[in-house]
This record gives structure tokens, C-alpha cells and sequence, in this order.
């Protein structure tokens, strides 16, 4: 595996301003959503993303914690998708540490707001596409 895969890839996602993030439903097809990008990641093997506890994806992930989460540069045409499984935080180290000002907006009650969870994604795999031509990589 090519170092420089996984350096596009990271490149990619640090200047994405949104990720698409993908769950599964009860009936087996995938379901899409944009959110804002992490909040953190550690490379791109995890990140952490903001989410109300009462969403349907919550659910999802709940009951199904397989996930994809893609990342796009529209400029140039190019993407990377993520493959592995998001689980559902509502410890209240994680939450508060994600917190960030402006969130009353979306959870009135603060960081203890019971609608407010962060989600823990964790990759195992990926898919870069650049330059007319995809790269399958894993994720160590």
C-alpha cells in the first residue's frame, strides 16, 4: 500500500468541509446524510462526529454499526469512501470534550442535552478516487 494513497486520502478529508455518512436500515439498503465534517480524527482511521441522539441514524447505527463515510473535493473531481462501523457515545467526557460554541443552536441544553451524542467512526478499509482511476486500500 502506497503511503502516498493514504496521504491523498487524509489531504482530501481535512479540506472537506461536509462528509456524506452512510447507514443501514432495517430493510438492508443503504441510507445517506450529510453532516459537517469531524469534529476530530486521529488520521483517518477515527473520527468523531456531532449528532442529536433522537436522528435516524442514531438508530441505525445502533442497531447496525456497519457505516461508510465519504468524503469529497468537487473542485477536482475526486473522493475518498471509508468503510467500518460507528458506534454511538453518550459519555459525557466524549461529549464534552466535541462540544464546541455555537452548539446551543442545535442542543439547547448544552453538552448534558439527553438529544446530544457524538459519534465514534472507526475505518477499516477505503476507496480513493483521483484522476479517473480508484485505489482500494486497508487501514491499519
Amino acid at each position: 500500500m502506497s503511503k502516498d494513497v493514504i496521504k491523498t486520502a487524509a489531504g482530501l478529508i481535512e479540506k472537506s468541509k461536509n462528509a456524506m455518512v452512510g447507514s443501514i436500515d432495517d430493510a438492508g439498503y443503504p441510507n445517506m446524510k450529510i453532516m459537517f465534517n469531524a469534529r476530530e480524527r486521529e488520521g483517518i482511521k477515527i473520527f468523531y462526529f456531532t449528532t442529536n441522539t433522537s436522528s435516524l441514524r442514531a438508530e441505525q447505527f445502533l442497531k447496525n454499526p456497519k457505516a461508510s463515510v465519504y468524503f469529497h473535493d468537487g473542485r477536482f473531481f475526486r473522493g475518498v469512501m471509508l468503510k467500518g462501523k460507528m458506534e454511538v457515545l453518550h459519555n459525557q467526557e466524549i461529549k464534552d470534550r466535541i462540544w464546541r460554541e455555537g452548539d446551543t443552536m442545535y442542543y439547547k441544553e448544552g453538552p448534558t442535552d439527553p438529544d446530544y451524542c457524538v459519534f465514534r467512526f472507526v475505518s477499516e478499509s477505503g476507496r480513493l478516487y483521483e484522476s479517473f482511476g480508484s485505489t482500494d486500500f486497508m487501514i491499519q
